[in-house]
């Protein structure tokens, strides 16, 4: 078995693997580029993306520097995505990306890890997990992801926090290890800051948008 075959089954494996390095850098020099474009360069930005990522949606757009293992080959992004500035994507295995989803600043998405059997890291093995992000989820600044983890839809990770186990749909969790603070609910459509209210009907949002 080829150590890339042994990385695609998630079995322990050499990532300094000639095979692999080579591809690796391809895949860094397209990175390259992208993070050296100009602001007003964005139609080069869309054509890089295209070519960087496994999949990418509509309307996705990831502010520079933008770092990732593989340069995005092994991360599949749905539509509206944003990543703001900063974002890692350690994508040695799949990142599966839900539609609308946010990045905050500085945000850690890792699918590699390595053994605890300390001669096998003296060897720099490796071994990768998936990590799956649902739909319309908001995971704030400085927040980590860790291999194997998913986080349901229309979930909020809170900044800073570092997200060791799965997170289900529909909460706001926070911390270190990550933990549910609450569910989101009927209070989630009247304030959108401690106390502050809505200043328009959020039961009518679409129209309301309109408005801005």
């Amino acid at each position: 078995m080829t150590q890339k075959e042994r990385m695609a089954k998630g079995l322990v494996y050499a990532p300094w693997d000639e095979d692999i390095l080579k591809e690796q850098m391809n895949c860094l020099e397209r990175l390259y580029l992208y993070n050296r474009t100009r602001p007003h360069q964005q139609k080069k930005r869309e054509k890089l993306m295209k070519e960087m990522f496994a999949e990418l949606g509509e309307n996705c757009y990831f502010e520079p520097p933008l770092h990732s293992n593989f340069g995005g080959k092994h991360v599949h992004v749905g539509k509206g995505v944003y990543g703001n500035f900063n974002l890692t994507l350690v994508d040695d295995a799949d990142i599966y990306i839900g539609d609308f989803v946010m990045f905050g600043p500085n945000v850690v998405i890792a699918t590699a890890a390595h053994p605890i059997l300390p001669r096998l890291r003296e060897l720099a093995m490796q071994y990768n997990r998936p990590v799956h992000i649902g739909k319309n989820v908001w995971i704030g600044a400085n927040a980590v992801v860790l291999p194997g983890v998913t986080i349901g839809d229309n979930s909020v990770i809170g900044a800073g926090s570092v997200v060791t186990k799965d997170i289900p749909a529909n909460v706001v969790a926070v911390g270190n290890p990550c933990r549910v603070l609450r569910e989101i609910g009927e209070r989630d459509k009247i304030y959108f800051y401690k106390d502050e209210k809505y200043d328009f009907d959020t039961e009518k949002i679409d129209s309301a948008a309109k408005e801005f």
